[in-house]
């Protein structure tokens, strides 16, 4: 290949909440951030949406944009919701709970669509207390610090298992 270097092909990740204004868009920064502190953002498509269409169009909840900023993330999304397309455009969609995989699962438009799909409690390091990634919009800010050390620690091991070929 005239001494050229072989590109990696582009890995593209979806992140998936309910109303996309809490654990996706902190999801997809965080994972942003975990892939260029290992130099390989050039190597993903990283985007959230959410299963619901409440809030397409605003920007993540106030509150988890505040104590994301306190952890130097910043959240910089459009709110939107999952389209049947995303199932073509994205190697890899992760919900967040129950609910959001069974909803995704629902919209797949294929067998093989629906096999994109993964829970981010997967990523999740042994010992994890948590079984999903709890929704904050109800809670006060102890919820979103939970819902940030959650996503800290799984983005870091979902690029550990991408990498692996997961």
């Amino acid at each position: 290949m005239n001494g050229e270097k072989m590109q990696k092909p582009q890995t593209r990740v979806l992140f998936v909440c309910l109303g996309n204004i809490c654990r996706s868009p902190a999801a997809e920064a965080i994972f942003r951030q975990t892939v260029e502190h290992h130099g390989a953002s050039g190597r993903f498509v990283i985007d959230s949406a959410g299963t619901a269409g409440y809030h397409v169009g605003e920007q993540p909840d106030r509150r988890m944009r505040v104590h994301a900023r306190e952890r130097g993330i910043n959240l910089v999304h459009s709110c939107r919701r999952v389209k049947v397309d995303d199932f073509d455009n994205f190697d890899l969609i992760i919900g967040m709970d129950a609910s959001n995989l069974r909803n995704l699962r629902a919209l797949a438009p294929s067998v093989e669509a629906a096999r994109k799909v993964r829970g981010m409690a997967e990523f999740f390091s042994p010992g994890a207390r948590y079984d999903h990634v709890p929704d904050p919009y109800y809670e006060g800010a102890e919820g979103f610090e939970l819902v940030l050390d959650l996503l800290d620690d799984a983005c870091e091991n979902l690029y550990s298992a991408i990498g692996e070929g997961i």
